[in-house]
């Protein structure tokens, strides 16, 4: 049994905030008190063992749910795989992660999604859930077997890394995936729109001679699918929210009533298109980095619910594929290990957000949204759980980093916060900041 003594706790799902002690027991969360003594601890052990945690000046809070991963598993193990990313996922505080379905093959039949929840429970850190593909190899032609992919263990449905082009093909897709209950996961861009622009249209991409994605390839995406997710009433969720016209879109179809969420990327809210540099690949990113007036109203949004939770997008690559020209690179940036922190030093720090909203964002909403366990430090529920120390420091380097990628915009960076100990069902699988 674990003693997590004088911690101060963050729990959305309680709407606690406040200094408590916690005992995890069976693989459970068996109590929150406002203080338990020696006697107490060792009569609720029952003669088990007790190993006792000073939590003072320390954060407790759910383990982080991220609904936007990319393990490259299967086909592209050189980038990533289900072991090495979902150690880098309790590294960097999260317990469950959403797999994105644009593998190679896609994850578009049931065989694939069962693959895909083995893999996560051989590896034995993260609980990994597979989302499964919209359409038929993202194709975007025929819709795959939402329910016989549900019944294998698929958690949502996303042709993520294409939109879905064709408006009776998403509308058809609102519909079908009513009968499982699931959230269709949009990535909003038009490719014709978007066409083969390396960053967001603007000053900066003209400045760099770069060819540039306007800002209109993600909103009329998102103005479609909000009219459809209204017209049907499915529900739609939208990923990597960039926007400043798009949050203001989705502020009012929820106003209407629309069962939308969205999320947002933690690159969307800390970096702009004017850092971009045309030698520097690491913060090409899809959809682009926008301008200060897309960030402010991006942190805006999440501040005011707009959007609903933060997603990383993890993103692995070789260092050789982002070793390229800028144009040839590939997009993404790999930040399971560094989100949260990063969140912590450019948002929280300063300011901007709450540790509370962060960490509703990033684990009981995203587990109200997507039917997940988790999310919740509730006596009964599944011991998740994540201990945060605001002082403990490390520099990013490349050999402390368990992902095989090693893109990501902090690398070399000085930065302070991070998960110290993270408890998936119980078992301790990362202490300061060393995986088990």
């Amino acid at each position: 049994m674990w003693w997590l003594k004088d911690v101060m706790v963050i729990d959305p799902s309680q709407n606690i905030s406040a200094p408590r002690d916690v005992l995890i027991k069976d693989k459970m969360v068996l109590e929150i008190s406002a203080s338990l003594t020696e006697e107490d601890v060792l009569v609720k052990a029952q003669g088990e063992s007790v190993e006792t945690v000073n939590g003072k000046g320390k954060y407790l809070f759910p383990g982080l749910i991220d609904v936007h991963t990319h393990l490259r598993e299967p086909g592209q193990e050189d980038k990533e795989d289900i072991l090495s990313g979902s150690r880098a996922a309790v590294r960097g505080g999260f317990t469950t992660i959403l797999a994105m379905a644009n593998t190679q093959p896609p994850i578009d039949n049931r065989a694939l999604v069962e693959f895909v929840r083995r893999q996560g429970e051989r590896a034995g850190y993260a609980h990994v859930l597979p989302i499964g593909t919209v359409t038929k190899g993202m194709q975007g032609s025929e819709l795959v077997e939402m329910a016989d992919m549900k019944a294998g263990g698929a958690a949502a449905f996303s042709d993520d890394g294409k939109n879905i082009q064709n408006a009776e093909m998403m509308r058809l897709a609102l519909e079908y995936a009513k009968l499982t209950g699931f959230p269709i996961i949009s990535h909003c861009e038009d490719k014709d729109l978007a066409g083969d622009g390396q960053m967001r249209r603007g000053v900066a991409s003209g400045r760099m001679g770069l060819r540039g994605i306007p800002a209109s390839a993600e909103s009329v995406i998102v103005a479609r699918d909000l009219i459809l997710a209204e017209e049907t009433g499915g529900k739609l969720h939208l990923a990597h929210i960039s926007t400043a016209d798009s949050v203001e879109m989705i502020r009012k179809a929820k106003a209407r009533g629309v069962n939308v969420t969205a999320e947002v990327n933690p690159h969307h809210l800390i970096f702009t298109d004017e850092e971009i540099g045309i030698t520097d690949t690491v913060l090409k990113v899809n959809p682009p980095l926008g301008s200060e007036e897309d960030r402010e109203a991006l942190i805006e949004g999440l501040r005011d619910g707009t959007i609903d939770m933060i997603a990383t997008d993890h993103a692995p690559h070789t260092q050789a594929e982002k070793a390229r020209p800028f144009a040839e690179a590939p997009f993404g940036i790999a930040s399971l290990e560094t989100a949260l922190s990063a969140v912590w030093n450019y948002l929280v720090l300063p300011g901007r957000l709450s540790l509370d909203r962060v960490i509703e964002a990033w684990s009981w909403a995203p587990a109200q949204r997507f039917g997940l366990t988790g999310g919740t430090l509730k006596p009964g529920a599944i011991a998740d759980i994540v201990l945060f120390d605001p002082d403990f420091s490390e520099v990013i380097d490349s050999t402390n980093l368990v992902s095989k990628a090693r893109n990501t915009p902090f690398l070399g960076k000085n930065m302070a916060g991070f998960p110290v100990m993270v408890w998936v069902e119980g078992k301790l699988v990362q202490r300061d900041r060393v995986v088990k």
